[in-house]
């Protein structure tokens, strides 16, 4: 079966929570990768989302990196409340 993984950065303008996370997240710039899977069997091509996953890459050197999983209906709601805050 074959996978692809669409990559985006996106900004969190205030420090953020989605729902299951224990921590509150700093305001910054995250990368969101969503893989996705080839439906075989079908005449057209359609993707099925296997997995989200949101990174935070720390400024500063030698910092750990965390990638974590997101549900995309959570991250949705928190960039929503992130652009609506003044």
């Amino acid at each position: 079966m074959s996978n692809r993984i669409q990559t985006e950065d996106i900004v969190f303008r205030h420090p953020f929570s989605l729902r299951g996370w224990a921590e509150l997240q700093p305001a910054g710039t995250y990368v969101l990768e969503t893989e996705e899977e080839l439906v075989e069997g079908l005449s057209f091509p359609a993707w099925r989302r296997v997995s989200t996953t949101i990174t935070h890459r720390p400024g500063r050197a030698q910092a750990v990196v965390q990638m974590l999983p997101v549900d995309p209906q959570d991250l949705a709601r928190a960039r929503a409340a992130d652009a609506g805050r003044p």
